[in-house]
Parts: C-alpha cells; sequence; structure tokens
C-alpha cells in the first residue's frame, strides 16, 4: 500500500494534469538541463570548436561538449555550457555556434523512437545531421544541416546519469552487474612467459590466474597466437617466449574455480589469432567445459534480453567465451567459432578504445568504439530490439607502469560514471585494467554494482 504522501502527491499531479495539460512539445522534449547532443548513428557529441560545431569523440566535461537545453517560446535552444551566450545553430548548410538570441540558434524538437530525437529548423525540413560518409571512410567531423533521414536523429544524453537502484540479488540480470576484469591476465610473469624478454619486464598483471579468481576477477582478457602446439597465450607472438602457457590451461584453472565456487560467473575475451579448428581442438581439451559454457545464442537473448544471474547460476551457465576474431572469416574457413559455443563479441557487447595513452606522461579520458573506423561503425550507444550490449569499459595504457596504472586505477569509478556510462548510455559491466591488485579497482566495482542506468 502507498503511504499517505505518496498517496497525496500522485493526487495533486492528477489535478494538475487535469487543470492545465502539457502540450504535446513539452511531453515530447526532455526537461530543461545539461545534456551531450550525442549521434544516433556514430555515438559521437557535437562539440563547438571554434564556433564550428563537429562530432567528436565522447570526452566528459572537457573538450566544449555539454549544451544547456531550455525553451524558447515556441522552440528550444541549446547552449553552450562553457560558453554564456553562444548556442549550437546554423550558418547555411554548416552546424555553427551562434548568439543564442539569432533566429539561427532556435530548434524544434521531436522525438524520433527509442529515445531519439530530431532538430529540425523552425517552418523548414532543414535538420541537424552528420555528413555523409565517402565510401570507405568515417563520416566528416563537420556536422551539417540536411534532410531528414537515420543520420539526423540525436541522443540528447544527462551529463549527470539517470540511475536506479540496484535489483535484489535474486532480480538482477547479467546487463546489471558489474564485473573486475583483468587486462592481459595471462602476462602475469607468475604463471609462464607471455612475451620476448625485455617486454616481459612488464608484466601487465603481477599474480597469476588463480589467484586472480581468489581475489574477486571475474572477466579475464587473453590473447591467443596458433603455433605448432596449439593456442598459445602470447603478447602479439610467441616468438621468443620462454615457457608459455597454452589456453585450455588456464581456462581449465577457471573450469576447476566454476568448479568449487557453484555460485560463480566468468567472462573469458580472446584476442584471437588462430584458426577456428585450432581454437575447438583446444578448448576440447578442457575437462568439464561443456557443463559450465554459457551459450547466449541458444538461450534467447537475443529477442528476450539477458537473463538473472540466479537463473544462470541454476541453469549452470556460469562461462561466457567471446571472441573478437571475425564472424565473416570464419564463414570463409568453413567453420564458425560460435558452433562449438565460443561467441563472436561484436555480436553480444560493445566496447570503448583500449588506449589511454602512454605508459606515462599525459593520459585521454575520452571514451569512444574500439569498433569505430573506416569499414566498422559500431557506436557504444548500440542497441538491439531485443537486448542491450554488454559494455566492455577498457581503462589501461601501452604499458602497464605499475605507478601510472595505481594511479589510474583510483580513478576507475569517476571515469566510468562522467565519461564512459554518458558516452554509451549504459553502465560498464566489465572494467578491464592492468595491475588489478593496485589502486583498488574492485573498489569501483563495488560502487557501480549499487545502482543501475535505466
Amino acid at each position: 500500500m502507498r503511504p499517505p504522501h505518496a498517496l497525496f502527491a500522485a493526487t495533486a499531479a492528477l489535478v494538475a494534469a487535469a487543470v492545465v495539460p502539457p502540450s504535446p512539445a513539452a511531453a515530447a522534449v526532455p526537461a530543461a538541463g545539461t545534456y551531450y547532443v550525442q549521434s544516433a548513428t556514430t555515438g559521437l557529441n557535437a562539440a563547438d570548436n571554434g564556433g564550428a560545431v563537429e562530432q567528436h569523440n565522447p570526452k566528459g566535461n572537457e573538450d566544449h561538449q555539454q549544451w544547456n537545453l531550455r525553451g524558447s517560446g515556441s522552440s528550444y535552444v541549446l547552449e553552450s555550457a562553457d560558453t554564456q551566450g553562444s548556442c549550437l545553430g546554423r550558418l547555411g548548410d554548416q552546424a555553427r555556434t551562434v548568439s543564442c538570441a539569432s533566429a539561427d540558434a532556435a530548434w524544434d524538437i521531436a522525438p524520433a523512437g527509442d529515445d531519439q530525437y530530431t532538430l529540425k529548423a523552425p517552418g523548414t525540413e532543414r535538420r541537424l545531421t552528420v555528413g555523409a560518409r565517402p565510401s570507405g571512410s568515417n563520416y566528416p567531423a563537420q556536422l551539417v544541416i540536411g534532410s531528414s533521414g537515420g543520420l539526423a536523429t540525436w541522443y540528447l544524453t544527462p551529463v549527470t546519469s539517470p540511475t536506479g537502484p540496484m535489483p535484489s540479488p535474486d532480480q538482477r540480470t547479467l546487463d546489471q552487474v558489474t564485473f573486475l576484469t583483468a587486462h592481459n591476465a595471462y602476462a602475469n610473469g607468475v604463471d609462464g612467459g607471455f612475451a620476448p624478454p625485455f617486454v616481459n619486464l612488464v608484466p601487465n598483471q603481477a599474480r597469476g590466474i588463480s589467484r586472480q579468481l581468489d581475489d574477486g576477477v571475474r572477466g579475464f582478457m587473453l590473447d591467443i597466437h596458433q603455433t605448432p602446439d596449439g593456442a598459445i597465450l602470447c603478447h602479439n607472438s610467441c616468438t621468443l617466449v620462454s615457457r608459455p602457457v597454452a589456453l585450455w590451461v588456464d581456462v581449465q584453472r577457471i573450469v576447476d574455480f566454476l568448479g568449487t565456487h557453484p555460485d560463480q560467473f566468468v567472462t573469458v575475451f580472446l584476442e584471437d589469432y588462430v584458426d577456428p579448428g585450432v581454437l575447438r581442438s583446444e578448448l576440447a581439451r578442457v575437462n568439464g567445459l561443456s557443463d559450465v559454457l554459457y551459450r547466449p545464442d541458444r538461450t534467447g537473448v537475443g529477442q528476450n534480453g539477458w537473463p538473472k544471474m540466479t537463473d544462470l547460476i541454476a541453469a549452470n551457465d556460469r562461462l561466457l567465451i567471446l571472441t573478437d576474431h571475425s564472424r565473416a572469416a570464419d564463414e570463409a574457413a568453413g567453420l564458425t567459432r560460435d558452433s562449438f559455443g565460443v561467441m563472436y563479441q561484436k555480436d553480444w557487447t560493445v566496447e570503448n578504445y583500449w588506449s589511454m595513452g602512454p605508459g606515462i606522461g599525459s593520459s585521454d579520458w575520452s571514451c569512444y568504439s574500439r569498433w569505430y573506423d573506416a569499414n566498422t561503425v559500431i557506436p557504444l550507444t548500440r542497441t538491439e530490439p531485443g537486448f542491450r550490449p554488454l559494455f566492455v569499459m577498457n581503462h589501461f595504457r601501452d604499458a602497464a607502469i605499475a605507478s601510472t596504472a595505481q594511479t589510474d586505477n583510483t580513478k576507475l569509478a569517476d571515469r566510468a560514471q562522467r565519461f564512459c556510462g554518458p558516452a554509451a548510455r549504459k553502465k560498464p559491466n566489465y572494467l578491464a585494467v592492468d595491475r588489478y591488485d593496485l589502486g583498488d579497482p574492485a573498489s569501483a566495482v563495488n560502487t557501480l554494482n549499487t545502482y543501475t542506468y535505466p
């Protein structure tokens, strides 16, 4: 039963609505506030670059990407959060910043489905749009004023991400949970060699796979290369690597851990340079793998969304293996990895670009898709009709310098909340770091597991 104050508030709201019904325009547009104007096609943000309005990689409160939405007569304006009186507007066929008092700063904003909007010049059919992409190249940075269509749809993404309470443990679904993830988990210098001698001096992790599992790591990024011995864990190549570890050995460690911890769920991410037949043979060596292997392609995720964690545990579907290999290449080879239970990562996840910069010096916290280039555009904001892809958030640099990793890991929650969450319009499900033993990244995981991003 609702408490009395809730009943009173609901009644008052109904009375107010009956007396002064909201206009259709007011009901269709988000409330006044600070937003990112984010392309539904590319996932990139409208940014003021010296008066030109361009699409840039999402960069939080940097780079002039935040806009204050407010009503202006029967239309709306988007004023730069950095420059008072300067609004996102038009100059001919280009998007420009103009005086907020100018008629060229006004926009008619209308819903375009799936939380998307169009921004139209009042009294015309001219809309803010991404420029058409020349064949084989990226979309141009400069935003333009053009006709309707898919390139003219936008998210108005709140700068402060909306959150909801985390469901109880028996109700939360896989896409609501965040897992601590070890980047290059095999490159630890404990289980075996992983790179040529000099690279071997800078391991990404300092503890072996079994200890990582005991410490709460639940996502493992593994690079596999093909040698006469099968699928081997090495960085870049296995040439000159002393005592490298075979993939099946580490997967067996994970399966054995799951056997003694029946309430746990683990994900393996393969940076995958082997033939599908070699990978199939390698995984066939793992005792008990088929008992715990999770197959989202066979359990209705594409139509019904991600299951509850309790249902995964009850079904013993507790090990998800993903590969970054090309499905098209496997089809050409005549054997697809998902035929033996290895899922194609691009089907089920989105992932930000992996590097924040070199191991020392300045860093780049911008958060944009790893799969955005001349041939592929999979924005972090991608959704599917039946489910939301899981979000893999990379938070590491080119080289795993311990002092830098420690500092970066203390900033993990902040980047997830202010940069990557708004960029993807979802909460990260996997926080991938170097040297998880430094800077307490587990605390960021705990923080993210207190709320959901509706």
